[in-house]
């Protein structure tokens, strides 16, 4: 099991958390299996951008990221250069810390931000 931090977000993971996913499990199935309900509105199929998350530690042990979610990540609010989808960054051997940005843009939903 490979160990994933993820930094406080005031919503989904107030104190941050420490946990855990079997390698080549993708970091979004990680986040939802231990609790944290990461936004994934496209139901994971890599058509929009709301489970970006940023890699502060870890993100050159990560496969490439293909063109289709360079594409996408674009379009993700509060986009770095450490940027993934979550639902498309598949968990190595090596540790992550995560952070989950503030907002996302998910025109579908308005019952938040």
């Amino acid at each position: 099991m490979t160990q994933i931090i993820v930094l406080p977000h005031v919503e989904l993971c107030p104190d941050g958390a420490i946990l855990e996913a079997a390698p080549g499990t993708t970091i979004c199935d990680g986040l939802l299996a231990n609790g944290i309900d990461i936004e994934h509105a496209c139901e994971k199929s890599c058509a929009c951008t709301t489970c970006h998350v940023i890699i502060r530690e870890g993100f050159n042990s990560l496969e490439a990221a293909d063109d289709l979610e360079e594409d996408l990540l674009d379009k993700a609010w509060g986009l770095e250069p450490q940027s993934r989808l979550s639902c498309q960054a598949t968990v190595g051997e090596t540790p992550l810390v995560v952070e989950i940005p503030r907002y996302t843009i998910n025109m579908a939903r308005e019952d938040k931000h």
